[in-house]
């Protein structure tokens, strides 16, 4: 009997929910390719160990950026070996629902459908990731009372505003943490000199990144290629400087988030200030995110238990109460 599934098809990670088992797959969305033969040698983790340190005919890339798809035949490959990991073949071919952002286009909605048919779904459903966020973090979301989400993932934040079911407001920046580790990149390239590594800046940001000044702070020590020489040299890092290298991003995700609480009706944006606003994604593990966005739009920020697994804990919970909850992701399909 088919098990069927739900994906969390992320920028910086994909995680596979199977009905009544839970969360079986988890892994990072890179893929190494052998350009010669176009064959795919690793995905997940074991592709993510070789970024930036592979001979010139093996690529490892992330097919998906900024919540979009950049290569349709690698991300087809992708889900497919995901889907076989998953216990998927000829003769066992699930419904799969997967979610995605609420900013891709209706082209890129079309690319991931055919790319799942293509890999053994037997019928693939979309549902938009801050409606999955809100399912998985628990929300009354049928209830006539205004819910709002902020998820900051790898390539796209989004924030949506919730109620009776629907979204009432929405806004989706492409703009997450991908682009933190890019900015960090382009820091210390800029005022010290020295090239590092997309891991090596993923590092720094998860060792001493934050959007507002926190306790213990302590600097960061790292090692790159000096731009002028081509020699390897030590940089010490302060947490103040990584803060102003994110702060524009930072800066960008907080003002959606204030511009979409602006777009709900009053009676929603007062249910919003006595509930407060959810915050999910790996970009909200960002140390004091929290803070800061509740400065910046003067209501109570909860930053849920699993923010990284929320959204496909949430699809999970649609596949598992499938014709209920259908009505909800059926509209995103458009």
């Amino acid at each position: 009997m088919s098990r069927d599934l739900a994906i969390d098809l992320g920028t910086a990670n994909t995680l596979v929910y199977a009905r009544g088992r839970g969360i079986v797959l988890n892994e990072p969305t890179v893929v190494a390719l052998d350009t010669r033969s176009r064959e795919v040698l690793a995905i997940g983790s074991e592709a993510w160990q070789m970024i930036g340190r592979t001979p010139g005919y093996i690529v490892a890339e992330r097919p998906m950026r900024h919540g979009a798809i950049t290569d349709f035949d690698i991300t087809e490959r992708m889900i497919q070996v995901l889907l076989r990991r998953c216990g998927v073949g000829k003769l066992n071919r699930p419904k799969v629902l997967i979610s995605v952002p609420s900013a891709i286009t209706a082209v890129e909605r079309r690319a991931v459908k055919e790319a799942a048919r293509r890999a053994g779904a037997s019928a693939t459903y979309l549902i938009e990731q801050p409606m999955a966020a809100a399912i998985g973090a628990g929300l009354a979301i049928h209830e006539p009372v205004g819910s709002m989400v902020v998820d900051v993932g790898g390539g796209t934040a989004e924030m949506a505003v919730i109620s009776l079911g629907g979204v009432v407001a929405l806004r989706a920046i492409r703009c997450g943490g991908f682009d933190f580790d890019a900015a960090i990149q382009a820091y210390v390239r800029t005022e010290h000199g020295v090239a590092i590594g997309e891991r090596t800046a993923e590092a720094v940001k998860l060792a001493v990144g934050s959007a507002f000044p926190y306790e213990g702070e302590r600097n960061a020590e790292i090692r790159g290629r000096e731009v002028t020489t081509g020699m390897p040299k030590l940089v010490v890092l302060e947490p103040a400087e990584v803060r102003l290298a994110i702060e524009d991003h930072v800066s960008q995700i907080l003002l959606a988030a204030a511009t979409c609480l602006g777009d709900a009706p009053p009676e929603l944006a007062q249910d919003i200030i006595f509930e407060g606003i959810h915050l999910v994604g790996g970009g909200a593990l960002l140390r004091g995110m929290s803070q800061r966005l509740a400065d910046a739009t003067a209501v109570p920020v909860h930053l849920v238990d699993t923010p990284l697994e929320c959204v496909a804990l949430g699809a999970g919970k649609c596949i598992e109460s499938f014709n209920e909850l259908r009505p909800i992701f059926a509209s995103a399909e458009r």
